[in-house]
């Protein structure tokens, strides 16, 4: 725009120096703003970030007392519960699923795998193409692990293949398969009583979610929601989980999806693909 002359009373005209950025500068985020503006994430400090956390995770699980008395209590009571609910069907399943070798054998390696692998690959998707959703995805991901901590600290419980009297085949050690740190030589790496809630449900159905919210490929939102259904189906087969495990970590989901919907202002499929740049 031109500059403005203004006649004074002297007669003299002057001209108004323009008003300059430096004067009034724009308004600078504050540190709380920065912090809750979701930022493209580094690749260095987003692995050193997941390899610390879930250290500290197993470190802090595994440190829980192994409470066995509690845990089955607590786990003939979640099973009077289910029976009295009449949803106590897991016993039924475990012995139909583990007379077909060829599919027990396949459940027991999903269980050991696909946890760590699918929620790896929903993360790294994530960071290469939702980058403006990925600090929020991953803050569900966090709270809902988090919470489930303090649940194995709360309720210690047993699962059904430990309890006493109940039945249940522990399909690990019958077929010899390898890779859960639950069963065989691998128990006492492991809290055998830290089964509600099930983060097997809590994770596979975050990325369940995250790839229905996402994916534009038809296919890809299906198999995103049949992930967690099938997950669903493998713990109770081969009887590391009740039903109500299940529930459990969902209700988990639920507080990490809310912590990031509060942290963030938005879901994380409601925010930006891109993030903004500060």
């Amino acid at each position: 725009m031109g500059e403005t002359t203004v006649t004074t009373l002297e007669g003299r005209t002057a001209t108004p120096s323009p008003i300059t950025d430096e004067e009034h500068p724009a308004p600078k985020l504050t540190m709380l703003k920065r912090l809750r503006t979701p930022r493209r994430p580094r690749i260095w400090f987003e692995v050193l970030l997941i390899a610390v956390s879930y250290w500290t995770y197993s470190l802090i699980r595994n440190a829980v007392p192994e409470q066995k008395s509690q845990a089955l209590k607590n786990a003939d009571w979640v099973w009077s519960i289910e029976n009295h609910l009449s949803i106590a069907v897991e016993q039924t399943i475990n012995h139909a699923v583990n007379s077909v070798t060829w599919l027990i054998v396949g459940m027991n390696y999903y269980y050991a795998t696909l946890h760590f692998v699918i929620t790896i690959g929903v993360l790294v998707w994530l960071f290469r193409f939702h980058p403006g959703r990925y600090a929020a995805a991953r803050l569900a991901l966090f709270a809902t692990t988090v919470v489930a901590l303090v649940g194995y600290y709360l309720y210690p419980l047993a699962p059904p293949r430990l309890m006493n009297g109940g039945h249940f085949i522990d399909t690990v050690l019958v077929h010899h398969t390898w890779g859960s740190m639950a069963s065989g030589n691998l128990k006492n790496m492991s809290n055998q009583y830290a089964a509600m809630p099930s983060m097997h449900i809590g994770w596979s159905l975050w990325c369940g979610l995250i790839i229905f919210a996402l994916a534009k490929a038809p296919w890809a939102r299906i198999l995103g929601l049949l992930y967690p259904v099938a997950t669903l189906m493998v713990i109770v087969s081969t009887a590391n989980h009740f039903w109500l495990d299940a529930v459990g970590g969902m209700l988990c989901l639920a507080f990490g999806f809310t912590v990031a919907r509060l942290w963030y202002g938005a879901l994380p499929h409601r925010l930006p693909r891109l993030p903004s740049s500060l």
